[in-house]
Order: structure tokens, then C-alpha cells, then sequence
């Protein structure tokens, strides 16, 4: 059916898209005005949502906290280049799981700029009337109606905290203190609580590190004066640093698996080696002592 309250966001559609080249962003494609009901020609993002896999029982295990911090590091960028790199600054507008695609290596795509606003030049906030989602809306903006590019920071905030805990933003059957998930992530994170509302399976010895940075990180996007978030190049930069300390985490505890294996491998040769018989005991202690050493200093 021809709506002709969505005409404004169609074209804004079409005039956003054409102003920016992403590898991040949904491409569109083209778009046809013959049919009775205009239509826009996207490429085809086939994994679905973002929101279909953090909160399908059966999609979500297998986002491991690697692909979640990949995903959300991604999206930080697309962000950051429509608030800094774009030929005109861009504020998307509506933030969400909903409008992050991901495609079959789980690489994310934002899409859905109907919302959308360019900023003109010297132009630093635009009075607008309040448009975006319930759960991901920023608190300034939503009393304010003056739209910055803070109001993005805080919708982004909103979906890594979907990231780290698995949680919908808003959940109405859920207890007063539960039924918005900013307000009882900031609560735990306050009281000391992080890890018992984090995803159980993204957590592991090696990353708590790592998902306290990113849930702090969260906390700041989420803050209510939009002045005191930091801005999208800040947090993609953040993330970037997140992103490699996990990569030499994971490195090294592949490194000291491998190295662990060729110890315990070097010992079975030499006991192989000998007759078992002339072995005696205290060559044996030598030997798995020297295993226990190696595993010690984390060799």
C-alpha cells in the first residue's frame, strides 16, 4: 500500500546513501518509480538482523565475544565516518540491533537512513521533532528535542550493552528495576554486579579484562549529558585497542598451547625411547619436573 507519510524518509533515504560509500553500509542499489509504491534496491545482507542473533536462544551462541566485539567495532567506524569523514556529517538517527545487518561472515552492515539527518555547516545541534526507538533514545534529546551527535553515542551505548548481556533495551514483563536494560546494567556495574548479567558463554579467564573495558566503555556512551560522552571516533578508537589486546591474548594462549603440547610430546619421546625398565624413578621426576617448570613460567 502507497503510504504517503513515508515519502519524506524515501527520499532522505536516497539522498543520504548517495553521499556516502562504506564498506559497513548497506549499498543501495538503485531504486524504481514506476511501480504504484516506489521501491529502493539494497544488496542482499543475508544473516538477517543483528537483534535475530543476539536474542534467538539459538542463533546467539554462536556470536562468541570475539564476533560481538568485531561486529560493534565495525558499526563504531560506520558511525564515526558519518559524524567525521563524510563529505557532509551524517546523524543517523536511530541506532538499534534491528538496523545492523550482518552477512555470512557475520561482517555487519547498518542500514535504514530514513531517519537520518545532515548536519550544514556550523551546525552543531538541530531542533527536530523527536523520532527514533524506545530503549535506544537518548534522554537528552527525547527532553530536549535537540538532536547532536551524541544522540547516536547513546543508541550505540545501548546496543553494545545488548552485546555484553543478552538483554533486550526494553522489557516490560520483566521487574520495575529489570525492564530497562541501560538502567540495570549502570545499577550492576555500580554495585559490582558486571558479571552476573554479562552472556554466560562469551566469558571466559582469558577476556574478563577485556568485557570490563568494553562495559565501561558502554557506561560512558550512555552517560545523560550528552556532553560528557565521548564522541564515535573516541569510542572506535577504544574498541580498536580492545580488539587488539584480545587478539595477543588469544595468541598467546594459542602460543602456550602449542608450546605445552611439544613439552608433554618431548617427554612421552624420551620415555618411549628407553626401555621402561631401566628407568628409574628419579629420572622420571627429572623429566615431568622439568614439564611442570616449563608450565609454570608459561612456556
Amino acid at each position: 500500500m502507497f503510504d504517503q507519510s513515508q515519502i519524506e524518509q524515501f527520499i532522505n533515504e536516497v539522498v543520504v546513501l548517495s553521499q556516502i560509500n562504506h564498506r559497513n553500509i548497506v549499498r543501495l542499489l538503485g531504486c524504481c518509480l514506476e511501480t504504484e509504491v516506489p521501491l529502493l534496491v539494497y544488496e542482499f545482507v543475508n544473516k538477517g538482523t543483528l537483534y535475530e542473533h543476539i536474542h534467538d536462544k539459538d542463533k546467539a551462541p554462536i556470536i562468541s565475544w570475539e564476533i560481538r566485539l568485531r561486529i560493534v567495532a565495525e558499526t563504531a567506524e560506520v558511525l564515526s565516518y558519518l559524524h567525521s569523514a563524510a563529505f557532509v556529517p551524517i546523524i543517523h538517527r536511530d541506532v538499534k540491533s534491528t538496523n545492523i545487518l550482518l552477512d555470512d561472515n557475520y561482517t555487519a552492515k547498518v542500514s535504514d537512513f530514513g531517519a537520518s539527518k545532515l548536519v550544514l555547516v556550523d551546525e552543531t545541534q538541530i531542533s527536530t521533532m523527536v523520532q527514533g526507538t524506545l530503549g535506544y533514545l537518548d534522554p537528552e534529546y527525547l527532553h530536549t528535542s535537540q538532536l547532536t551527535e551524541k544522540s547516536d553515542v547513546y543508541s550505540f551505548g545501548v546496543v553494545l550493552t545488548e552485546l555484553l548481556t543478552g538483554k533486550k533495551a526494553l522489557l516490560i514483563s520483566k521487574p520495575e528495576e529489570e525492564r530497562s536494560l541501560v538502567k540495570y546494567f549502570l545499577s550492576s556495574l555500580k554495585e559490582d554486579c558486571l558479571f552476573e548479567i554479562l552472556e554466560n558463554h562469551i566469558i571466559n579467564d582469558d577476556n574478563k579484562e577485556q568485557l570490563k573495558e568494553a562495559a565501561e566503555l558502554a557506561a560512558s556512551c550512555l552517560k545523560v549529558r550528552g556532553e560528557e560522552r565521548p564522541t564515535m571516533k573516541e569510542v572506535a578508537m577504544e574498541l580498536g585497542l580492545i580488539r587488539m589486546k584480545h587478539k595477543h591474548s588469544r595468541n598467546n594462549a594459542e602460543l602456550n598451547a602449542e608450546e605445552t603440547e611439544y613439552l608433554l610430546s618431548e617427554t612421552r619421546d624420551v620415555y618411549n625411547c628407553c626401555d621402561s625398565s631401566n628407568i628409574t624413578t628419579a629420572g622420571y621426576d627429572s623429566i615431568k619436573d622439568h614439564v611442570l617448570v616449563a608450565l609454570d613460567d608459561g612456556r
